[in-house]
């Protein structure tokens, strides 16, 4: 379960940040997820309570934010929604297809005390 070493991640991260913008605790974390970042969102938020217990994010809130995930198509020079790695274009059917956004895993932003 690789969600437990993202929620360790975050945490690492948020208290690295504590000390250089100097806040004490944190209240809601907001995180952007695309769909081809394979990762289970109700596994993490199961593995983000569990690694913020006793840390300044003790209690926090985790809001996933879902982002779409895109392609170029390289058949018919398209910029396509994707479901999911390799689907094929809908416009031409080409399955030759270069991700272009959804493996983003990121905080957007935090809100502290």
């Amino acid at each position: 379960m690789h969600e437990m070493s993202i929620a360790e991640g975050i945490v690492q991260l948020l208290e690295q940040q504590a000390v250089e913008q100097q806040y004490r605790r944190v209240r809601t974390v907001w995180l952007e997820i695309g769909p081809l970042a394979a990762v289970e969102t109700e596994a993490l938020r199961f593995c983000f309570e569990a690694v913020t217990r006793d840390s300044l994010a003790e209690g926090a809130r985790l809001e996933i934010i879902e982002l779409p995930a895109s392609g170029w198509c390289l058949g018919c020079a398209s910029q396509i929604e994707i479901r999911q790695r390799y689907d094929s274009c809908p416009a031409c059917g080409s399955y030759q297809v270069q991700v272009t956004s959804g493996e983003e895993l990121r905080i957007k932003e935090l809100e502290v005390d």
